[in-house]
């Protein structure tokens, strides 16, 4: 059973992890401490347990899913592991210390990847043990669900390793594309001005929470409204790849929104933190504004 190392047990990491153990990989699953990556497995359980409820995943291979994944308290079992997939918060600070860390023990022919979402591969890449065998490995959130990754190669990005990481992300019933390396590759450079301009008709008093979401679910025919989807990624993972944006580009169409801004200095995050631009206290969310 091959063996894949996930650093980072929040809500990506734990949807990676769960994706590659449903797929008969073995997981090691690591965050900043046992505790924190022993919490991603117990999200993992909850999940697997409400599929099996609505008979959608069978009681034994939720079961077997569960001991493929090994919560582990540091980076050093990684050294098994023939890919080490990074999945922590979108700040390139944290994900240096992490690659240099995981430099120590990475084997030899093993690939690092990042599930980064818009910070470019190439500049991440010198902080990597060996740039040819580190990729960005970008899955979708839930990714259980999703359909997509994007596979992205740095310059310095081997043929070795596209062709692996492209195997791995088409072994879990992923559609793969390859994206060249740019500043928010191909989803996230479409979609973070649609829901950053979302923002903005908020904040200027264009229309409501509720309105300016159905308008772009009826009118674009998108299963869910720019606000409600912004909530469900995270306000502050938002904010940060629009930054990525601007900073990667200088341009100025990507400036974020004063009151996406506010509402992350506010800690309305969304979904994860109970209110953004919806209040989740309930059953069903309900708008803000």
């Amino acid at each position: 059973m091959d063996t894949i190392g996930v650093v980072g047990a929040g809500q990506m990491g734990a949807g990676i992890a769960q994706t590659l153990a449903q797929n008969h990989y073995r997981v090691l699953l690591s965050d900043i401490d046992l505790a924190a990556a022993e919490k991603g497995k117990a999200t993992i359980e909850k999940g697997l347990a409400r599929l099996v409820a609505k008979d959608k995943l069978a009681a034994a291979d939720a079961e077997a899913t569960l001991g493929r994944i090994e919560p582990v308290a540091d980076l050093a079992p990684m050294a098994d592991a023939s890919m080490v997939i990074e999945a922590a918060i979108e700040n390139e600070a944290i994900k240096k210390s992490i690659f240099e860390s995981i430099g120590t023990v990475l084997a030899e022919d093993a690939i690092l990847a990042s599930n980064t979402s818009s910070i470019p591969i190439t500049r991440m890449a010198n902080w990597a043990p060996d740039p040819a065998r580190f990729i960005g490995l970008h899955f979708f959130n839930p990714v259980p669900v999703m359909g997509l990754v994007e596979v992205i190669a740095g310059l310095a990005t081997s043929d070795d390793t596209i062709a692996r990481t492209r195997a791995l992300g088409e072994s879990l019933g992923k559609h793969v594309v390859e994206v060249r390396d740019a500043p928010g590759f191909v989803v996230n450079r479409v979609l973070m001005p649609m829901l950053n301009e979302a923002v903005f008709a908020l904040g200027e008093g264009t229309a409501t929470v509720a309105d300016i979401d159905a308008a772009c679910r009826l009118g674009l025919n998108h299963p869910m409204g720019p606000l409600q989807l912004a909530d469900f990624i995270g306000l502050d993972t938002c904010l940060e790849i629009v930054r990525v944006l601007l900073n990667s580009t200088g341009d100025p169409k990507y400036r974020p929104a004063p009151l996406l801004v506010q509402y992350v200095e506010a800690g309305w995050l969304g979904r994860k933190a109970g209110r953004g631009f919806y209040d989740y206290a309930g059953e069903e969310p309900v708008p803000t504004r």
